[in-house]
């Protein structure tokens, strides 16, 4: 495949949402981009797409997101601009992205994967463990909110959506005792110091591809395709292939608390998962191993076994 590089006069038009650490992920990109291919940054445009989501958070900042939406919510607008060819790449959180893109379109460009735990954010205290009886919550995520009362139901969670600042805006107003945030958003906006302390894989399994970057284009955008290869983070791929096979196993969305996290090691790819109950009352967990060139198929067979062992009254919403 030919490169075909950027210029001022044909920039390569990067699409991204309007938070600031969407916009810090969009310009980490440009960066990577410019640093590998030795371009100047007029040769890049960022383009800020406003999403039905980002405008639903603003109006119903109280409301759960499984009452407004799923995750396309935050990417379709995006998309629907890709396609028009608007704009030619975009860039996303992983963890939030739908496990089927539209016909026309890949995910499949990665940035070296980031810490993947979730930080703990408390002006009062240091630890999850440090929470009095009773304390308030302040998540929207399902599968935060039910690892939380599986193991602390005497807590008791609100709905805490917005971007970073925002959350913890509402944490330093008092709304809540506490909240979560990934420590991989923290880090990307220079914020690290937010976090009272970082929660252990092993105490809180990760959402699906948590501290991934990835990147959108439409399949026959050779220009795009090539310039995406010079960044690409083959065993961050491999990784977030194999969970999002797990997600995709499991019919997940955002109505669906499923927790999971893959490692390399060596030359194979071990792959622990999690289903939970949104009330915490239950919770199925599973473990795999396999060849990184299996990685695909370990994460769809150990979803459809867990899926088979849940049965079909185990999600809330099925």
């Amino acid at each position: 495949m030919t490169l075909t590089l950027p210029t001022p006069d044909s920039p390569l038009k990067i699409g991204t949402r309007g938070s600031p650490l969407a916009l810090a992920q969009a310009y980490e990109t440009r960066d990577r981009l410019i640093g590998v291919l030795n371009l100047p940054e007029n040769a890049f445009d960022i383009v800020v797409i406003h999403t039905t989501g980002d405008d639903r958070q603003m109006i119903s900042a109280d409301r759960p997101l499984k009452e407004i939406g799923n995750k396309g919510l935050f990417t379709k607008e995006i998309e629907e601009a890709m396609l028009r060819g608007d704009i030619d790449i975009a860039v996303h959180s992983s963890k939030d992205m739908p496990t089927e893109q539209p016909v026309g379109l890949v995910f499949q460009t990665f940035l070296p994967r980031e810490d993947v735990r979730d930080a703990f954010v408390s002006p009062k205290y240091k630890t999850l463990t440090d929470l009095p009886e009773g304390a308030i919550v302040g998540t929207s995520s399902l599968r935060r909110r039910a690892q939380l009362k599986r193991v602390r139901p005497d807590l008791t969670c609100i709905e805490f959506r917005g971007n970073v600042q925002t959350r913890l805006k509402k944490l330093g107003d008092g709304v809540a005792d506490c909240t979560f945030l990934a420590m991989a958003g923290l880090s990307r906006l220079g914020m690290e110091d937010k976090a009272s302390s970082a929660i252990e894989p092993d105490e809180m399994l990760p959402a699906v591809a948590q501290g991934a970057i990835g990147i959108e284009c439409r399949a026959d955008d050779e220009r795009a395709l090539g310039l995406l290869a010079t960044i690409h983070h083959e065993k961050t791929a491999i990784r977030v292939l194999c969970e999002r096979a797990f997600l995709r196993a499991l019919d997940g969305s955002c109505e669906t608390p499923i927790a999971a996290l893959s490692e390399i090691k060596g030359t194979q790819i071990h792959l622990r998962g999690e289903i939970l109950k949104t009330d915490g009352s239950a919770a199925l967990q599973t473990e795999g191993v396999a060849p990184l060139e299996q990685a695909e198929a370990l994460g769809r067979d150990l979803g459809e076994a867990l899926l088979k062992e849940a049965g079909d009254n185990f999600f809330d919403h099925k």
